[in-house]
Parts: C-alpha cells; structure tokens; sequence
C-alpha cells in the first residue's frame, strides 16, 4: 500500500513558528529545497505537512539537511524533515533518525552498492551509498 500510496519516498515537514499557507508551500518547497522531480504535499496537522517525493535522490536530500528555511514575503520559516512512518502522531516526537554510516578500510570485494547495502542493513534500511561506491 505504500508504494501504491505513492508513500515511499514520504518526508515529514514540521513548522514550529508559522508556515505560510499550503497553496503556497506547494509552490515554495519543491523549488527552494531544490527538489529534482515531482512532489505532492498534504497538510497532517496544524504543524506539519506530508511531502511526497517521486524520487529517491530528493527523498535523501530533504532528510539529509537538518532543516530547510522556506522563505516567502521576506519572513523564513524553519522546517525541519523527519522520515515518514506509517504510525506517525503529530502530538508526539518521531524516534526514528536518519544516519550517516561510514565502514572505515573497506575492503574492495566489497565496493558494491549490494555488498555495502547487505552489511548497513544490520543498523536499519539503507537509502543510497555515497559516490565513491557507485563509481
């Protein structure tokens, strides 16, 4: 249901001082969080939206910044990205983190996206491997 929800490559924007309206954000937040493909954006609560993304690459990007500053008539509103989750409460903070995993003096049998992929599963979901793996 998720991929048919278009929900895979779902981010959480959380406002804590104001926001400008959504007609607006669906403007503002593809373009100045410099997002690459498509997007569609619903409100969850009076203090976050649900960004659907269509790609994987602009999915990493919103949760890779700590936050984004969506800036309309002058005014900057701070939203922070949190990684969507199917049981989300807007009432309570989210305890899932998005990490960074570095494997220092890897040895080059294991220069595969598979391979690195198999061995960050033990800590959660890998997202994308970095540009000297894929290369």
């Amino acid at each position: 249901m998720i991929v048919n929800e278009n929900l895979e490559y779902a981010v959480i924007g959380k406002f804590s001082y104001g926001w400008p309206e959504i007609q607006d954000l669906r403007k503002l937040i593809p373009k100045q969080c410099e997002m690459k493909g498509d997007c569609n954006l619903g409100l969850l609560s009076n203090r976050h939206v649900l960004i659907r993304a269509t790609l994987l690459e602009d999915y990493v990007h919103l949760l890779s910044k700590p936050a984004f500053y969506i800036t309309q008539n002058n005014w900057s509103f701070p939203m922070r990205t949190l990684k969507w989750d199917p049981l989300f409460n807007p009432e309570k903070e989210t305890t899932i983190a998005i990490a960074w995993i570095s494997f220092p003096s890897l040895p080059p049998i294991f220069f595969g996206k598979e391979a690195v992929f198999s061995l960050a599963a033990v800590v959660g979901k890998p997202l994308q491997v970095n540009m000297a793996i894929r290369n």
